[in-house]
């Protein structure tokens, strides 16, 4: 039974037998044919022989391994690799077909070479999952021909292996290594520093061009001799929260990725930043409910139990209650914070609706409420109408990005910060913004 389900016709084969056929065909008008029809039938039937004995003289002539991470990054490109030996004494053309997640909803997966005796062949390919979750990668089929290609045997390798999708680990990694290497300038990052205005002593230096004359060590200068300075640095273990709203609204999808999948991702990212700036990173998750709740704290180890809880996040059907986002910040948050709010708003009444709990979180917080541009209305707004109905949708679509701007106003009337920005620059703007409002000593 197993020979029958590891057993396939190659093409090449009924291309044989649909020779021999036309022979047959034509050997009732041409009597010649008819030997030439049963000698091709016979060497075909040799040859079928022939390919099984070498195809199958071996039950474990062909290895094949795939290499599957502990966890995938979500929107990101991750690496599978395959390695295919060939035990076989002979050449052999292989297929590879591997049966992806059902997440992927792809099912044309292949992969051609050949390979000589005894050989090894590495060979890698790209998966990019846009959900969270566990993924299960069926079997790795390694379809396997001789030169004849008559039949071809299939191995099948590695069935129900099982990879879970984490927030985005590599966009955390790239900006931790930024972190670390001070070159977050090169992604659009930029620290505004003011020397002096932060009460955290870093140490003296020479005098350059630039420094504030009040920043003057005399002491020092006299020792030295020259100009001394003393120069400043941002504080430290400043509590900084990530609030992510779940509920509806943070549904809308853009480029395959919900909004709130992008906010995920930042705050891992942004999270992971300000542990390596010494600050305490706590997060919360709200809609019609408190969903998680982890405290302000600085250990570059709380960063897993973060990962955790980000992991476990998901989107609900229903709006989400900021008067109890209010009151749970009022209750646990008892110092004072950064507090960086991943929520969006369509309409300009909707925030009105929400406004004052924002207000009232801002009297002893510092807040930034994030929002997201709709980049597909960027499209319609572009393109130049033609039509009645093309001048409609332009119009809806510049009131409604209209309507962003206006609430940024709104927000900056009440003195609350904000960040608009497209979903794709979320991570890089909020870092930005973490930056900036360290180094004006805003909180």
């Amino acid at each position: 039974m197993n020979f029958l389900k590891s057993l396939y016709i190659h093409k090449q084969l009924y291309i044989y037998i649909a020779v021999a056929s036309v022979c047959f065909l034509l050997s009732y008008w041409f009597s010649i044919f008819y030997p030439i029809a049963w000698i091709t039938t016979i060497i075909i039937a040799v040859l079928l022989l022939i390919d099984l004995m070498l195809l199958y003289k071996s039950s474990d002539s062909i290895n094949a391994r795939r290499i599957l991470p502990d966890k995938f990054s979500n929107s990101d490109n991750n690496l599978v690799p395959i390695t295919i030996t060939n035990k076989y004494s002979f050449k052999t053309f292989i297929d590879v077909i591997d049966e992806l997640p059902v997440q992927f909803q792809k099912r044309d997966f292949t992969y051609k070479t050949s390979l000589g005796p005894n050989e090894n062949h590495d060979f890698d390919y790209l998966v990019r999952p846009v959900d969270r979750g566990e993924y299960y990668f069926g079997y790795l089929n390694v379809f396997v021909s001789s030169v004849l290609k008559i039949v071809k045997r299939r191995y099948q390798f590695h069935n129900q292996q099982m990879v879970m999708v984490y927030p985005s680990i590599i966009q955390m990694q790239k900006y931790d290594f930024l972190a670390i290497s001070n070159a977050l300038t090169e992604f659009g990052l930029k620290k505004i520093r003011k020397i002096g205005n932060t009460s955290e002593f870093e140490q003296i230096k020479e005098y350059v061009n630039g420094d504030d004359f009040r920043t003057v060590n005399w002491k020092a200068t006299a020792k030295r001799g020259q100009l001394m300075v003393n120069q400043f640095q941002d504080e430290k273990s400043q509590p900084i929260y990530s609030i992510i709203d779940t509920g509806r609204i943070m549904k809308m999808p853009f480029n395959g990725l919900k909004l709130l999948d992008y906010a995920i991702n930042s705050t891992l990212a942004f999270s992971n930043v300000a542990l390596k700036k010494h600050d305490k990173v706590g997060m919360l998750s709200f809609s019609k409910k408190i969903e998680n709740f982890l405290p302000a704290i600085q250990k570059l180890t709380y960063l897993n139990r973060i990962l955790e809880a980000l992991y476990n996040i998901d989107t609900q059907f229903t709006d989400s209650d900021f008067g109890l986002l209010y009151a749970q910040l009022k209750r646990k948050v008892t110092h004072r914070s950064l507090i960086i709010l991943y929520t969006n708003f369509e309409h300009i009444s909707a925030l009105k609706r929400q406004l004052p709990y924002l207000q009232a979180i801002s009297k002893k917080h510092m807040l930034v409420v994030v929002l997201f541009k709709n980049t597909e209305l960027d499209t319609i707004i572009n393109e130049k109408a033609e039509d009645l109905q093309s001048i409609y949708h332009k119009t809806i679509a510049e009131k409604f990005a209209f309507e962003k701007r206006l609430m940024v106003k709104e927000l900056q009337k009440h003195g609350i910060q904000s960040i608009l920005t497209a979903p794709e620059n979320l991570t890089i703007n909020t870092i930005n913004k973490y930056l900036e409002i360290k180094a004006r000593g805003l909180l």
